[in-house]
């Protein structure tokens, strides 16, 4: 069963850094080198009202709406999960394509059985992921599940604008 530690609400110090590289790289005009595996996230500051911006992997895509799947690595405190949560009106770029996209959280069923599916897809990065977060599981679907609806959320962004997919 996976551990009942809950994620901590994101890096500090000199991982923190790290972590918004991806978003120089952006900023650059050079995300495309990261492929279509990452987006990047602007989104509006629920207290400032400033824009902020993320680079966060693509977990899934639907094609027949043309949202990405997104997750919250760092659990329901993690700062753009917040600010998604307060206005779901962000931008989102992918490789060299933008749009105009409604978040929406889903639920922790939904959350859980993404979870799951991105775990058979990626079982690797599915660990790295639980590892980062402070949390351990087994490779089995249902831990998977369990991880999905009690700790990671997930997100879908749907273009308003033009397809990402």
């Amino acid at each position: 069963m996976a551990s009942r530690v809950r994620p901590s609400a994101g890096p500090t110090g000199w991982r923190r850094a790290l972590f918004r590289a991806p978003v120089k790289l952006y900023r650059w005009h050079l995300g495309w080198l990261l492929g279509s595996r990452f987006c990047l996230l602007t989104h509006t500051g629920r207290s400032s009202g400033l824009p902020r911006q993320t680079v966060l992997e693509v977990a899934g895509r639907d094609p027949e709406t043309g949202a990405i799947l997104v997750a919250s690595g760092f659990g329901q405190a993690s700062q753009w999960y917040r600010n998604i949560c307060h206005d779901a009106r962000v931008h989102v770029r992918v490789g060299r394509r933008s749009s105009e996209a409604l978040a929406r959280p889903f639920t922790p069923d939904e959350s859980g059985r993404a979870m799951a599916l991105y775990a058979s897809r990626h079982p690797r990065a599915a660990l790295q992921l639980l590892r980062l977060c402070g949390l351990e599981a087994q490779a089995t679907a249902e831990e998977f599940y369990q991880v999905g609806h009690d700790f990671i959320p997930f997100v879908a962004l749907t273009p308003t604008g033009s397809s990402l997919v």
